[in-house]
C-alpha cells in the first residue's frame, strides 16, 4: 500500500494510487448515484448534461447476439471494467457493448502493477487479476443493477439495450476449475443472488418491485489466451464454450499472425515505434494457417449450435 503523503506539482496536489482495488456495496452505490441524479449537476464527477439518452439517437442501434444495443460504442475489457462504478459510469455516457475484465481461476495472483499503462502506447502485464472472481461476479451484477434502476428512474425505455461481455482465460484446465465454473453459472442465472440483493436496496429504490432485472447477465464471451497457447487448445477450448456452455463466442488473435516481415514495417517503419519484437513470439504463437483452420471449424460449429461466433483482431503483441 502507498502512503497518502500527498506530492505538490505547480499548484495542484497529487496522490499516489493505490495499487489494490476497493470495492462498494451495492447499498452505498446505489445511494450515490440517486442522490446525484436528484440533488446534483453530476454523477460520479461526469455531468447529467452529457448522458447518453437513447431516445434521442435511435440512428446508432444495432443488434448483437440476438439482442438490440443502443450504440455499437463500449469499453474494452481491463481493470476499469473490473469495478461496478466504472461500468455504470461508461454506460451513462453511452457505452453499450460493456467488456468485461478477464476472469481467470488465479484470482490471488500476484502481478506487477499496474498491469496496463497506457500513458504512449499500450502495455499490459499478463496474468492481471485484480479482485477474486466471486467479487468480481458481484461488481459485475452491482452494475447491471443500478444500470436498470437508472435506466427505469430517467424514464429512458426498456429495455436497458446493453450488452455485458464476459470474458476468460487463459487454459483449459483453468476454465475447468470450481470458481470458473461457478462465474459461469451465475453468469447465466443468478436469480438467487439478484433475489437477495434487490431485498437489501429494496427500501432505498421501491420502485424496483415493478422492475424487470434479467437474471441471465451475459449469454456471450470472449476468449483470451496466452502468447504460446497451442491452436488445438485454442480451438478446444472454444468449441468447449460453444457446444457446452452456449455461449456466442468470441476468439481473440495476436498481430504476429501478420509474419515477422510486416509486423515489424508496420510497428517500427511506417508508426515509426521504437519497439523491439523477439523472434521467438513469431515461433510460439498461433500461425496464419492454422488460425484460418480454426475460424473455419468454429463457424461451422457455431452455425450447429445457432450462435454466433467472431474473432478480435487484435489481441495484445509480445516485446521486449
Amino acid at each position: 500500500m502507498f502512503s497518502r503523503k500527498a506530492f505538490v506539482n505547480s499548484a495542484q496536489i497529487l496522490y499516489p494510487m493505490s495499487d489494490k482495488f476497493y470495492t462498494q456495496s451495492l447499498r452505498n452505490l446505489l445511494l450515490e448515484v440517486l442522490e446525484s441524479l436528484d440533488h446534483s449537476d453530476t454523477v460520479f464527477g461526469l455531468p447529467q448534461s452529457e448522458f447518453f439518452i437513447p431516445s434521442k439517437m435511435n440512428s446508432l442501434k444495432i443488434t448483437r447476439y440476438g439482442e438490440t444495443l443502443a450504440t455499437p460504442y463500449g469499453v474494452a475489457a481491463g481493470p476499469h471494467t473490473q469495478l461496478s462504478r466504472n461500468i455504470v459510469a461508461s454506460w451513462l455516457m453511452g457505452a453499450r457493448y460493456i467488456e468485461l475484465k478477464t476472469v481467470q481461476t488465479l484470482d490471488e495472483i500476484e502481478v506487477k502493477k499496474p498491469c496496463i499503462d497506457m500513458q504512449d502506447e499500450g502495455y499490459n502485464c499478463e496474468w492481471s487479476q485484480e479482485l477474486k472472481i466471486k467479487n468480481s461476479f458481484n461488481e459485475y451484477l452491482n452494475a447491471w443493477i443500478v444500470i436498470h434502476i437508472i435506466n427505469h428512474k430517467m424514464d429512458w425505455g426498456s429495455p436497458i439495450e446493453t450488452i455485458f461481455n464476459m470474458s476468460v482465460g487463459y487454459d483449459l484446465q483453468g476454465i475447468m476449475n470450481e470458481n470458473v465454473q461457478w462465474f459461469f453459472d451465475n453468469m447465466a442465472d443468478c436469480s438467487f443472488i439478484l433475489a437477495e440483493k434487490i431485498k437489501e436496496i429494496q427500501n432505498i429504490y421501491p420502485a424496483i418491485d415493478k422492475l424487470y432485472i434479467p437474471n441471465k447477465i451475459s449469454n456471450n464471451i470472449t476468449l483470451s489466451t496466452m502468447h504460446g497457447c497451442p491452436p488445438n487448445e485454442i480451438e478446444e477450448i472454444s468449441a468447449y464454450l460453444i457446444r457446452e456452455k452456449k455461449l456466442h463466442t468470441t476468439v481473440k488473435l495476436n498481430p504476429t499472425l501478420l509474419g515477422p516481415e510486416k509486423l515489424r514495417y508496420i510497428l517500427n517503419e511506417k508508426l515509426a515505434y521504437p519497439i523491439e519484437v523477439p523472434q521467438e513470439a513469431f515461433h510460439h504463437d498461433i500461425k496464419y494457417a492454422d488460425a484460418l483452420s480454426i475460424i473455419k471449424n468454429l463457424w461451422a460449429l457455431s452455425q450447429e449450435n445457432n450462435l454466433h461466433f467472431a474473432i478480435k483482431l487484435t489481441n495484445t503483441l509480445e516485446v521486449k
